[in-house]
């Protein structure tokens, strides 16, 4: 679409606009899923199993029922049969029906948009698969009723004994190998041939842990039913995945369930696609006959809702004496559930980020008696370049070069694995800024050789990188009779901004002030757009945004130069700019007239468009990635092994910024995730009944404000409109990418120790 001339570009788009939904936050006026207040509400709580294989032989549920205030007990014995339930078990039958064979990749948005198939446990079967996995569900007047009533619950199970230990689990045979969208083997040249013409190898296993998401916000749902239709205000990253799940487990249309989140207090992955507990929530409340909300506990994240799954992945790696990668090989292998294949696709980044001729990724899995993984904040390239990247530096340190120059040696021109150019990239930008702030050019590459008093100092670096990726979305804009636009896009605000930057982009694109545009999200009736995951919102329903913006402005401007009133009347388009809520001839800037008093002239009824905004040819045609350089700081403890990561450096080309303080805070929160992956964050579960044990906030580390320091970040802005119309790539994931093999980097140069297992404890130090 045309961009109309204006006097000057409005100081809107990457300006650090304060979040214009911030005051509702900070007031307590922003409405999260379960604080919706509905007359005459129920309340749910799930039963869970404490065994993690076997049968339920029966459950008694008669003190339970007897118990105050409780209306119903549901269980496998009782429960209703839902005419679209999915049958658990692996390499289930559902991909053919989200498209998941036609994705790009194993991350690709039809992959994504799988999530919504994610096989829940419904009540339908009485097989336990894993521990934690909900069996009941209790609905009473009061929650601390339905809490005591689940208690009451005595269950008698025919336990079997699970596989918990990945190590002595078969592999799934290679053709039951499904990653979303993708191969389980991917090769190019002969990595065999690479290798033994290499003057250096180095060949590694490294090994990344369970992890579990723990969002401030757990995953609640409150359903009401209006005859057949259904409303849910559901905590979710993706309301359109939620409604088209719901409605088919329910046997309905989609049309008959509507799906509301306004504000989602974080999700990170877990919340992409809808769980058990929404149609559990969504029959509870038929089967009493009143709304019912669900809020799970903080050990219900652990199980029923995903997390990141356990990785071992082999790097090998060959270089000439100059550094000149001749072979890359990277196998790994992730434990997944016995519900349902779930890879994590740890190897996607190893075929395109550096420039090597011979190249082969491979992924198998192990299935364990554990809740089904998925999605994590980056999932596949936070694991992945975890090990990619400490073998980057293994290689270094074999060749005694500089671990920046030997990237800089690699550095690919075009995607090495599709041979495309690419849509934009700023890598080498990247590594110049990032270490130049740094100061990488005082760093004495000799292990132990730098201390701080008694703290031995480490410095490493790794790269970062995470595709850029754009889906379908819609979005529809009014210019209302007072001259503000009010804009609408089935969006979810997730805590990265959402709110506002779409808001800048319209305002941007109409030429009018922030103050002038309510956008609003949230609800399946507005235009549909895909889940918040994968970073594709800024690229996806920010070129929806700014389509429908500039279109609206288009028959603003149509509209004008029709009308015989107008003083633009007559007026060809190319002479018309906007400028601060009005129409102007650049020819006679005497003529002008208000939005305001146009849209009064014609009716006073609102002017509206709708546009659905899709990929391009350029999807085709070129590889699009964001990309950065991480830097890292650390400080070891000789004695005592204790690791603290004083300062981190960064530089991130992400395509066009669109606020400037969201951006850097989503960052920000990436490396302070990173931090949390290289030294903290594990999920253990006990070899013997598969509980989790640390599922709580006390227990499951998670970075505080003492362990970090200092995060200095940039951006080398590289508008890339081969991505989106707005010029975004986005930037919520590619924080944490990187960072744990920084600081793993670091760690060695500290100390002389490789720890290729994450978290870092002490005792990996120590042995």
């Amino acid at each position: 679409m045309t961009w109309y001339r204006q006097r000057k570009p409005p100081a809107t788009l990457g300006q650090p606009l304060d979040r214009v939904d911030g005051r509702l936050k900070v007031t307590g006026g922003a409405r999260y899923a379960a604080e919706f207040a509905i007359p005459n509400v129920a309340h749910a709580v799930i039963v869970t199993s404490t065994i993690a294989k076997g049968r339920i032989e029966s459950m008694d549920t008669s003190a339970a029922e007897g118990a105050a205030g409780v209306l119903k007990v549901l269980t496998p014995f009782n429960a209703p049969r839902l005419p679209g339930a999915p049958k658990p078990g692996p390499h289930n039958e559902n991909a053919a029906a989200t498209g998941q064979s036609q994705s790009p990749g194993p991350q690709g948005p039809a992959a994504r948009d799988a999530v919504s198939m994610r096989i829940p446990t419904l009540l339908q079967d009485d097989i336990v698969r894993y521990n934690g996995q909900p069996i009941g569900v209790v609905v009473a007047d009061t929650f601390e009723h339905a809490r005591e009533a689940s208690n009451l619950v005595r269950v008698k199970y025919a336990v079997e004994h699970p596989v918990l230990d990945w190590s002595k689990a078969p592999l799934n045979p290679p053709e039951e190998v499904h990653p979303l969208g993708g191969e389980r083997t991917v090769a190019r040249g002969d990595v065999a041939k690479g290798l033994s013409d290499a003057a250096v190898t180095v060949d590694h296993t490294y090994v990344t842990p369970l992890e579990n998401h723990n969002p401030m916000e757990v995953h609640s749902t409150l359903a009401q039913w209006d005859g057949e239709s259904l409303l849910l205000y559901e905590s979710t990253q993706g309301i359109t995945s939620v409604r088209n799940t719901v409605a088919r487990h329910l046997g309905l249309t989609a049309d008959k369930v509507r799906v509301v989140a306004y504000f989602t207090g974080g999700g990170f992955g877990s919340k992409g696609g809808p769980w058990s507990h929404e149609t559990l929530a969504a029959v509870a409340a038929r089967e009493v006959g009143r709304p019912v909300k669900l809020v799970l506990t903080r050990r219900q994240m652990f199980g029923p809702v995903g997390g990141r799954p356990r990785t071992e992945q082999r790097v090998t790696l060959g270089a000439t004496k100059e550094g000149a990668l001749t072979a890359i090989r990277h196998h790994s292998k992730s434990t997944t559930s016995t519900i349902e294949d779930w890879v994590e696709p740890a190897t996607n980044q190893t075929r395109m980020l550096y420039d090597c001729p011979n190249c082969e990724t491979q992924y198998d899995l192990v299935r364990v008696n554990v809740g089904t993984p998925t999605f994590m904040r980056a999932p596949g390239e936070s694991t992945g370049t975890f090990a990619l990247e400490s073998a980057m530096d293994e290689l270094a340190y074999e060749l005694k070069m500089d671990p920046v120059e030997l990237r800089k040696r690699n550095h690919a021109q075009n995607d090495p694995e599709s041979g495309k150019p690419w849509s934009s990239k700023a890598l080498m930008e990247c590594y110049d800024s990032a270490a130049t702030r740094f100061g990488w050019a005082n760093r004495n590459p000799t292990p132990r050789a730098m201390r701080d008093g008694r703290w031995l100092v480490g410095w490493g670096m790794a790269t970062a990188t995470y595709p850029a990726r754009r889906a379908p979305a819609g979005a529809i804009a009014r210019m209302m009779p007072d001259g503000r636009a009010f804009v609408r896009a089935g969006t979810q605000e997730i805590g990265c901004g959402t709110y506002t930057s779409m808001t800048q982009i319209a305002a941007e694109a109409l030429g009018i002030a922030p103050s002038m545009v309510r956008f609003e999200l949230g609800s399946t009736d507005m235009p549909e757009n895909p889940a918040s995951t994968g970073s594709v919102t800024a690229a996806s329903t920010g070129s929806a945004v700014h389509d429908v913006a500039v279109a609206l402005r288009q028959k603003l401007v149509q509209l004008a130069i029709n009308d015989a009133q107008s003083p633009l009347h007559g007026a060809t388009e190319m002479d018309v700019r906007t400028d601060n809520g009005s129409l102007t001839l650049v020819s006679d800037p005497r003529r002008t007239e208000s939005y305001s008093a146009l849209v009064m002239r014609n009716g006073t009824r609102p002017i509206e468009v709708t546009v659905t905004s899709k990929p391009g040819a350029d999807a085709q045609q070129y590889s699009m990635h964001s990309f950065g350089a991480v830097f890292a700081d650390v400080r070891v403890d000789p004695q005592l092994a204790i690791v603290r990561v004083p300062r981190v450096v960064t530089a991130h080309a992400v395509g066009r910024i669109l606020n400037a303080k969201t951006a850097r805070s989503q960052i920000i929160g990436g490396v302070v995730w990173g931090v949390g992956m290289a030294l903290e964050e594990e999920t253990l579960i006990d070899p013997q009944t598969g509980r989790y044990i640390n599922a709580d906030l006390a227990e499951y580390h998670v970075p505080v404000n003492a362990d970090i320091g200092t995060i200095d970040t940039a951006f080398v802005e590289q508008p890339d409109d081969h991505v989106s119309t707005v010029g975004a790539k986005g930037v919520g994931e590619i924080g944490i990418t990187g960072v744990a093999a920084a600081i793993a980097n670091a760690v060695y140069h500290a100390t002389g120790k490789r720890v290729r297992e994450l978290p870092i404890r002490i005792e990996r130090l120590l042995t």
